[in-house]
């Protein structure tokens, strides 16, 4: 299976200057917790995820409305084309232990969204348990949530 035939499309994106109260409010309105954060001539630059947000709004005790997506969004971003395999996409989300990957096409201007959610879905579909196996989708999902190993500066 492809990534198009998997992605969520269209894709809801925020822009670099939009607020954290806005990105919020699309998150909230489009049922999503992650959005790809695309620059003035539409080219995907970055992604804000809900935790971001939360963290972000905890540790600058500031409102949502006086924070900057571009302050506190995520610049590396792994990202995936249409045309790749899916299984290639679930071993980019392992390896990074990301939740989400935006598609994007040559131009890098963000297509769709795949994430864990899609993943679940289509791992109980009855013609993808026959084809694709539920303990792969399971190793993807273990792999990512696995704890990574921070260092905690001291108090």
């Amino acid at each position: 299976m492809r990534v198009e035939e998997l992605m969520s499309q269209p894709v809801v994106t925020c822009d670099v200057n939009d607020t954290l109260n806005y990105a919020a409010m699309l998150m909230w309105d489009h049922d999503c917790g992650a959005l790809p954060v695309v620059r003035e001539d539409g080219k995907l630059t970055g992604i804000i995820t809900d935790r971001d947000i939360c963290m972000a709004a905890y540790t600058q005790g500031k409102s949502l409305d006086e924070i900057l997506v571009n302050a506190v969004m995520s610049r590396h971003v792994v990202t995936a084309r249409p045309d790749q395999k899916v299984g290639d996409v679930e071993q980019l989300m392992a390896d990074h232990q990301v939740r989400r990957v935006p598609i994007v096409d040559d131009d890098n201007h963000a297509l769709g969204i795949v994430s864990l959610n899609d993943l679940a879905i289509e791992s109980v579909q009855p013609d993808t348990r026959m084809r694709y196996g539920l303990a792969k989708i399971a190793h993807t999902l273990a792999a990512i949530c696995a704890p990574r190993i921070t260092k905690r500066k001291a108090a």
